[in-house]
């Protein structure tokens, strides 16, 4: 049976958990996106580090990465004796073990279930809910299982329960026609992806240990380590690990990257409802995950795996998906605030906030195949353009890893800091032939659409550099699609949206360019601020409005300069026409 993982919180805390940041600061600067070390180097040079006997931040590229935490925790000789630094370090620590308080007292029995499973059942196997409708597909074609059912065992609270997986005591088989996804995922989890070596350096204690008050599910209290020394908090290996098999299916299967990773964070935001960890250390698994991620997939060692994985996914998986059903990753809109909600956990902003964005060396691989059709520097300006501001100082880290906001990074840029050129080839299929980007857009560069393929703006979008579409088509799907700009069309532009579409500048187009309007009721409509420079054709599409009143405007400029090649209808009511003046297109 389907369990529900959306399960409403109890209480106000979710409502509660809002997003604080602010934009990024822009940049023009290629200076901007160009890596910075830390203490431990840079962590995908390094990550191999992460072994039991290094313990500095030095020395561990896990622990160095992690290092911010010591901004206000201090660890001590000894699991109960570290020290929360300064009034900073105590109002956040203090925050950190309310938030486990608050979520764990308010959860419901529905709740409390599916934290048993995220702890007891292997993290792979829970990562994979984020795959939608392919999740059915891939567990029967991979063999993968869980051994242990979707509910508290009777005598849970009296025995520990392990999950041994399939017949084979694997999470899925790597011999299977899936097996290079398998083994993505077994890769990227490695034996230098533990969390284990920084649970022992920053000594913090769970939550459980801190407050009384924080109710632990009672089915895992045979779970709790008899040995604190060996039971540290802070970063959550859940999360690391649900992140980590997150991140290699989200690259193998970029198509449900977005819902990849809000599963990911479910897993995360579980270990703090069961009373097993706090926000801080969720957040640090995620961190640390995203960086061994990166790492893994940027080891030349795994080039060729991680390749045969998106080939199988493509070949095998996307041709083959379950029937039909109700996923719990539908609605973006609630999943990106979900996501966002927890990037922070509605911690204060205590450092300082106007530091600008630093992408990590190597990151620019976690959105390789969900943008295959942009560069390496272009998906590190996608990056620098969707992180979290500064001024959270445990995720500020040298490198950047910690303020990465990847569900956002998969929407798209967040501003153009530069002239953005994008090359989409068609006849690739996938993102090359089609693609959307959601984000609210920015920045002072300009866009240019070559290639054959279909890209759809959907933010509400400010940026000012201007579009140019040379190839293929570009669809505006909002009122601001275009930013604040001037738009010259020597290719397909197509309007799909619900009122005016707004240009606030020229709109020039070629001989060869094709404009499409779809008007669909009275307010529908192209608003040009500037000059129409006509040329080419003008398709109007009036299969969803056959009847619109007469003089009804569907676009209109201060002036209208030249003649369209063609004036084409479609779908309008016999006896009606149109008519292009020098300042609108009426429909008569």
């Amino acid at each position: 049976m389907k369990r529900s993982k959306f399960i409403k919180q109890a209480g106000a805390l979710g409502a509660a958990l809002a997003m604080t940041a602010t934009p990024v600061m822009a940049a023009t600067d290629p200076a901007a996106i160009e890596p910075v070390p830390g203490p431990h180097g840079y962590f995908v040079d390094t990550y191999k580090t992460n072994v039991m006997e290094n313990q500095s931040p030095e020395s561990n590229a896990v622990v160095g990465v992690l290092s911010p935490f010591l901004n206000i925790w201090e660890p001590g000789s000894s699991w109960d004796n570290g020290t929360k630094l300064g009034e900073d370090g105590k109002r956040l620590l203090d925050q950190n073990i309310f938030t486990c308080i608050t979520m764990t007292q308010n959860r419901t029995p529905e709740q409390e279930v599916q934290a048993y499973l995220t702890d007891r059942q292997n993290q792979n196997w829970s990562a994979l809910d984020g795959l939608g409708s392919y999740e059915t597909t891939f567990k029967n074609l991979a063999n993968a299982k869980t051994s242990l059912p979707d509910a508290i065992p009777a005598d849970a609270e009296t025995k520990k329960y392990s999950d041994k997986g399939n017949e084979n005591g694997a999470w899925a088989d790597e011999t299977s026609s899936l097996g290079s996804m398998v083994e993505l995922v077994n890769t990227v989890r490695g034996p230098h992806a533990s969390g284990n070596p920084a649970k022992v350096y920053f000594q913090y204690m769970r939550p459980f240990r801190w407050s009384s008050d924080v109710s632990l599910v009672p089915a895992l209290k045979p779970c709790v380590s008899s040995n604190p020394m060996e039971d540290g908090g802070f970063p959550s290996g859940h999360t690391n690990a649900g992140y980590l098999a997150s991140l290699s299916l989200a690259y193998a299967v970029p198509e449900q990257f977005k819902e990849c990773l809000t599963n990911a964070s479910e897993i995360g935001n579980y270990r703090i409802i069961a009373g097993m960890h706090s926000p801080m250390d969720v957040m640090g698994g995620r961190t640390m995950a995203m960086a061994l991620a990166a790492a893994a997939l940027n080891d030349p060692d795994n080039a060729q795996l991680k390749a045969d994985a998106r080939k199988e996914a493509e070949e095998i998986l996307l041709k083959n998906p379950s029937a039909k059903e109700v996923t719990y990753y539908d609605d973006d809109e609630l999943n990106a605030i979900r996501y966002n909600e927890r990037m922070t956990y509605n911690m204060p902003q205590t450092g300082d906030p106007t530091q600008p964005m630093r992408v990590p060396k190597g990151a620019e691989v976690l959105l390789e195949t969900r943008f295959p059709y942009l560069n390496a520097d272009q998906r590190r300006w996608v990056l620098y353009s969707t992180g979290l501001p500064s001024g959270y100082v445990f995720l500020d880290d040298a490198e950047g890893w910690g303020r990465l906001n990847l569900y956002e990074a998969g929407d798209g840029y967040g501003s153009f800091d530069t002239d953005v050129t994008v090359t989409m080839d068609g006849s690739k299929g996938g993102f090359d032939a089609f693609d959307q980007w959601k984000n609210d857009i920015a920045g002072e560069g300009s866009l240019t659409k070559n290639g054959s393929g279909t890209l759809e703006l959907w933010g509400n979008n400010s940026y000012t550099g201007g579009v140019h579409v040379n190839g293929g088509t570009l669809t505006a799907a909002s009122p601001y699609a275009f930013g604040y700009s001037s738009v010259d069309n020597h290719a397909a532009i197509t309007e799909n949206v619900n009122g005016a579409l707004n240009i606030s500048g020229d709109f020039t187009q070629g001989a060869e360019g094709d404009l499409t309007l779809k008007i669909s009721g009275p307010e529908d409509m192209l608003a040009v601020g500037g000059i129409v420079n006509a040329g080419g054709d003008l398709i109007l599409d009036f299969t969803n409005y056959s009847q619109p009143a007469s003089g009804m405007t569907v676009l209109t400029a201060d002036q209208i300069n030249g003649s369209f090649a063609s004036v084409k209808t479609v779908g309008l009511a016999d006896g009606k026409t149109v008519e292009v003046t020098d300042q609108a297109v009426i429909v008569k």
